[in-house]
This record gives C-alpha cells, sequence and structure tokens, in this order.
C-alpha cells in the first residue's frame, strides 16, 4: 500500500474514532445539559450513541485489518468474530429501538413518548458485549502469524 493510501487510513480512522466517541458522549451527557425531553434515555440519544458504536465499530475494523499484512487470507475464526460482532451490532439497534418496532414494553398509548428502559439497557449491553467478543475473536485470529493464537483449543499447542 502506498505511503499516500495508509494516511488517508490513519486519517478515516481517526475522524471516525473520534466522531464515535463524541456521539457516545453527547448521548450520555445530554442529561447533564438538561437538553433531555424524556424520562431516561430517549430516542435521539438512542439514535446518536448506536450510530457512535457503530462508528467506532467502523474505525476499529479498519485499524484491525490495517495492521494485517495484505496478502494473508482471513481465516475462519476472523470471519465468525466479523459476523458475530455486527450481529451484536444489530442486536444493539433492536434493543435500542424496540419501542419504536413495537415489541418494547413502553408504547403507545401507555407512554407518550418511547424510552429506554432496564430491559432495553439490558439487551444494549447484551448487544456490545456480542459485539465486543466478536472483535476479540477477529483480533486474536491468524494475522501475521502461521496458524490462530487460539489453536491450543484444538490440540494442546501453546
Amino acid at each position: 500500500m502506498s505511503s499516500k493510501a495508509a494516511r488517508v487510513r490513519r486519517a478515516v480512522i481517526a475522524v471516525l474514532s473520534l466522531l464515535g466517541v463524541a456521539l457516545i458522549v453527547t448521548a450520555a451527557a445530554v442529561e447533564l445539559f438538561g437538553l433531555d425531553l424524556t424520562p431516561g434515555f430517549g430516542v435521539l440519544q438512542t439514535l446518536a450513541f448506536l450510530v457512535g458504536v457503530t462508528t467506532l465499530t467502523i474505525a476499529i475494523y479498519l485499524w484491525m485489518n490495517a495492521s494485517r499484512p495484505p496478502d494473508t487470507p482471513r481465516s475462519l475464526q476472523a470471519d465468525i468474530g466479523l459476523r458475530l460482532s455486527l450481529t451484536g451490532l444489530v442486536f444493539c439497534y433492536v434493543a435500542g429501538f424496540a419501542d419504536l418496532i413495537r415489541i418494547g414494553t413502553h408504547v403507545q398509548p401507555e407512554f407518550d413518548r418511547p424510552f429506554i428502559g432496564p430491559l432495553q439497557l439490558g439487551g444494549l449491553v447484551f448487544g456490545l458485549l456480542v459485539l465486543v467478543s466478536g472483535m476479540a475473536l477477529f483480533y486474536t485470529s491468524r494475522g501475521k502469524r502461521a496458524a490462530s493464537s487460539m489453536e491450543f483449543i484444538l490440540n494442546g499447542k501453546k
């Protein structure tokens, strides 16, 4: 890869990382500034939080791909890790917007505005744990090594 392409990749990773962190912090800190419209975590806060998590996830995967040699094929473990983390991301979106897609516990007409309750928060946390475990699988997969770092599970090697 040329140095210009590497610089562009680093710039994209930095911008996505900063944008993701800024969106997550802004969504979490809205209540401190008194700008929240609903009790608890509202829909716009949820959207900002999830878009922040998505951009941060993309930035992390771009960084992990950049750290691998370009001619190394992706292992099955890396593919499973990528799919697992994207499944966790989808789970976060479904849990975050459960009220809007009418599967949550705070739907109209009993509640004027949807907001994230304890069940949805648990779903978000579970989705984030699945996302992070997928990233860990991707990161520990064969990169520059000839074999996966998880090979000790299969045949007891160190």
